[in-house]
């Protein structure tokens, strides 16, 4: 049993722009082959392949551990990030609600939060962020690899649609919630040249903003993602190898701050002025932190920590969904 005793993470790094993160779900049934976070899974002597999209595990407690996280003394409402790792709204949200009970408790602390997803399943939960939005206290971002149906079923085949995430957008900006595009993970030689058409198509759904990430491959996952490489797109894998090295000083990965989310290059910076070379601007979560309250069933005192529970804090749910590929 995973003996976490808070759900909430804190980042120190300086590219990214948050210091909080909620994270209801290890592993992510979507199956990108590119997902960073896919080594995290060898921790509990699991694979970064199969076993990180089929296995997944779930943090039943969430809820009620963020309530507690939020009544720590030290707390001052400063904005959450949903998720920062998996997606919090990868498939088994549809029935398990965590992050939504998760949003249930942010939003009666007037807590602000910036979340980011692959699935227009974030819809579903407009009845909380519409008024959170009213408040300022949430930022939405639809991360959008590419406009190609045909390759995101490859790619990242458990995502919604290219075009189901537009049509988030757009109702989330009919809706009056701030949204904006993540072209994420640009990869060179595959999805760059898309940058473009996916800024203007986000734009016209009423994307606000957009950022992007260049693909990053660390530990297993390069050997992932080359191997998905050589089974779906093989006449692209040398090129997109190369091209992948161009941005990365001849590796296939770097871990160095200022340079893994952006690379170094003559290539690096065509791609940051394509992102960039258009109608949106580049955003992050800003909130309104001033109406933040803490939960009031008299935790401020308590210690979280050190509280029993009879059932455990996470569950391992072995997902039915096929098999990447």
């Amino acid at each position: 049993m995973d003996q976490t005793k808070s759900i909430v993470s804190e980042n120190d790094s300086p590219d990214i722009p948050f210091r909080y993160s909620v994270n209801p779900y290890r592993g992510c049934a979507h199956g990108c082959a590119y997902c960073y976070a896919r080594p995290t899974h060898e921790y509990f002597g699991l694979s970064a392949g199969l076993d990180f999209e089929t296995k997944i595990f779930v943090k039943l407690r969430a809820p009620e551990l963020l309530e507690q996280w939020l009544a720590e003394p030290a707390r001052s409402g400063e904005p959450i990030m949903f998720s920062g790792v998996t997606d919090c709204y990868q498939p088994i949200e549809r029935e398990l609600q965590l992050t939504r009970r998760c949003l249930e408790v942010v939003w009666r602390c007037r807590q602000a939060v910036g979340i980011v997803t692959k699935n227009a399943l974030v819809t579903r939960d407009l009845d909380l962020l519409v008024p959170m939005a009213q408040e300022n206290l949430v930022n939405v971002s639809i991360s959008i690899t590419s406009l190609d149906q045909s390759l995101t079923r490859d790619l990242e085949p458990r995502t919604s649609s290219p075009q189901a995430r537009l049509r988030a957008i757009e109702q989330l900006s009919s809706a009056g919630v701030p949204v904006s595009v993540m072209v994420a993970p640009v990869i060179p030689g595959l999805n760059d040249t898309e940058i473009p058409a996916i800024l203007r198509a986000a734009a016209e759904a009423g994307a606000r903003g957009a950022g992007y990430v260049l693909l990053r491959l660390p530990l297993a996952v390069a050997s992932v993602f080359l191997e998905w490489l050589d089974r779906f797109r093989p006449e692209l894998r040398q090129r997109v190898e190369n091209r992948v090295r161009e941005t990365r000083g001849g590796k296939l990965n770097s871990a160095t701050f200022g340079e893994r989310m952006r690379g170094t290059g003559h290539l690096a910076e065509q791609i940051h002025g394509r992102c960039f070379h258009c109608s949106l601007v580049s955003t992050a979560c800003t909130a309104d932190c001033r109406n933040w309250t803490p939960p009031s069933f008299g935790l401020r005192s308590a210690t979280p920590a050190s509280s029993g529970f009879s059932e455990p804090l996470h569950r391992f749910v072995p997902c039915d969904v096929p098999p990447h590929g």
